[in-house]
């Protein structure tokens, strides 16, 4: 039990340190994604596959990076409130990608899961989610 309380008090300083500039550094472990079918309906979650990237919140610069294959960089316009909820702990940006595409990014934190840590890229037609840990 203290092992989770201490994951937790570690998580909530990771996150409140972004309201101080720093930077984030987390990695994946796989990641799933889901899109809209031709009736603007959400279709099913894609399997989860492994994917070990680099993430890189910097409160600084303003700015998200993913670094797959194709770097993915996020440019942060605004900081969400950050929610908490009795299962969850969700910290929202609004941001545009490098093709100048607006997405909602949500760092989550599945307090019910043993404090699992998620990493949403929400676009209109399609979401990814990277599991994430520090």
């Amino acid at each position: 039990m203290k092992h989770f309380q201490l994951l937790f008090l570690c998580t909530t300083m990771v996150f409140s340190t972004a309201a101080l500039s720093q930077t984030i550094r987390m990695k994946t472990s796989s990641v799933s994604y889901i899109e809209k079918n031709n009736k603007n309906e959400w279709g099913k979650w894609s399997d989860f596959v492994k994917a070990e990237l680099l993430v890189t919140i910097d409160a600084k610069k303003d700015r998200i990076v993913i670094n797959s294959a194709q770097i993915q960089v996020f440019t942060i316009k605004s900081y969400g409130d950050k929610m908490e909820t009795e299962t969850s702990k969700i910290v929202p940006f609004d941001c545009v990608d490098n093709n100048g595409s607006k997405c909602k990014i949500l760092v989550i934190t599945r307090k019910d899961e043993g404090n699992r840590m998620q990493l949403y890229v929400n676009y209109s037609e399609v979401k990814f989610v990277y599991n994430i840990y520090n």
